[in-house]
């Protein structure tokens, strides 16, 4: 029995390596390497059996309904039970946190059963088949920057007018202009389609690229702003050009009637998360068509703050939240610029929509005219004629 007093035999020393470990912090779950993947995937939210549910989308063609697919796979002992997304706005913001990888499973899983190339299972449905909904139902805010593109600066201007004008933005670019967008309303997807307001005769459109918030962001660095995104989608900034009416008060722009109606914030048709897309800076490529005229294209070149600037200068301003969406802005070539095409050109009920970003997808987004409301009292905004002349 050793003596109560007796001095302790020092303890061995520890390992170098472990010493080491210890005093690293372990990296969060979000900062860890995504795993390996059988083929990339989008994500959207469709109407299946009557209901929306949250899918995954393999090669632009087949929906996967992540909630029957997790189901067969949680009958494998191999893997373990997983709480799995109830809608995109809850995936979004558990990505980096299991659902990520609970999807890749997924994929890898239907990959090497021969389930996408071979006989698929009921789960697996054509994107045909399905309705494509919104992939966001719905965002908490949408940001958009106002002529954040070169060439759309001043494009009902003469060239020397125009070239004067970027001249002048080149040499000071200032801070970017952000504009909110509503969303429950205003938000539709693929195939749905956009009205033209009663009496609302300058209907306009902006093809952007939607970046989805993935983290929450306050005073976000440009220089880290990439890591709070999520993904990226196609959104079509729908204007109304039509202003308001002269008289009572005496404020002349209204961004509330240029951007608010209903239906004039086309989204979709789903979300590219941001590791199967790259860098928006370097690939981007934005196109849209009117009637398969094709109307804008640009890329990232001629932005005139970056996507991460926009982030940062949302951020300094209000907090950014999972499933919330930055607009990067839009080109030159919409209705109202002449620069294009040498004349303005609205758009009108029967119109095609085509939007697309190389990478994501195409918007196709028809054009219908809204009935004449009945009543009202004379506050309602009123017809573009009454006020304006061609």
């Amino acid at each position: 029995m050793r003596p109560r007093h007796a001095p302790r035999r020092p303890a061995p020393p520890i390992p170098l390596l472990l010493l080491v470990a210890a005093t690293v912090p372990a990296l969060p779950a979000h900062a860890q390497s995504p795993p390996e993947i059988a083929e990339p995937f989008k994500v959207g939210t469709f109407e299946i059996g009557g209901e929306p549910r949250v899918s995954l989308v393999l090669r632009d063609a087949l929906v996967v309904d992540i909630g029957e697919a997790n189901r067969m796979l949680e009958r494998d002992p191999a893997y373990p039970a997983f709480p799995i997304p109830a809608d995109m706005l809850d995936l979004i913001g558990r990505y980096e946190y299991g659902v990520q990888r609970r999807l890749y499973e997924i994929v890898d899983h239907l990959a090497a059963n021969g389930l996408i190339d071979g006989e698929r299972p009921a789960f697996v449905h054509s994107v045909a088949d399905v309705r494509t909904l919104p992939p966001i139902l719905y965002p908490g805010k949408i940001l958009n920057a106002a002529v954040n593109f070169y060439s759309h600066v001043n494009e009902t201007g003469t060239p020397e007018e125009r070239a004067e004008a970027r001249r002048q933005r080149r040499e000071n670019r200032g801070v970017p202009y952000l504009f909110l967008k509503p969303t429950r309303g205003a938000v539709i997807g693929d195939d749905d389609r956009v009205v033209i307001p009663w009496g609302r005769d300058r209907t306009d459109w902006e093809v952007e690229l939607g970046a989805v918030i993935g983290k929450t962001a306050k005073y976000v660095s440009a220089t880290d702003a990439q890591d709070h995104v999520f993904g990226y989608t196609v959104t079509i900034d729908v204007s109304d050009r039509g202003g308001r009416p002269p008289g009572g008060n005496p404020l002349t722009s209204d961004w509330f009637v240029g951007k608010g109606h209903d239906t004039f914030a086309p989204m979709g048709p789903w979300i590219v998360p941001k590791e199967f897309y790259g860098d928006p800076m370097e690939n981007l490529r934005q196109t849209l068509s009117v009637g398969g005229e094709r109307m804008q294209e640009a890329r990232a070149g001629d932005m005139i703050h970056s996507l991460w600037e926009l982030i940062e200068y949302g951020s300094s301003i209000i907090t950014l939240f999972p499933g919330d969406v930055i607009n990067n802005g839009t080109s030159g070539g919409v209705g109202m610029g002449t620069a294009v095409r040498g004349e303005q050109r609205f758009l009108r009920p029967g119109d095609l929509i085509e939007a697309s970003i190389d990478g994501i997808g195409t918007l196709s987004i028809p054009v219908v005219a809204e009935d004449e409301p009945p009543g009202g009292t004379g506050a309602r905004l009123p017809p573009v004629r009454t006020y304006r002349r061609r």
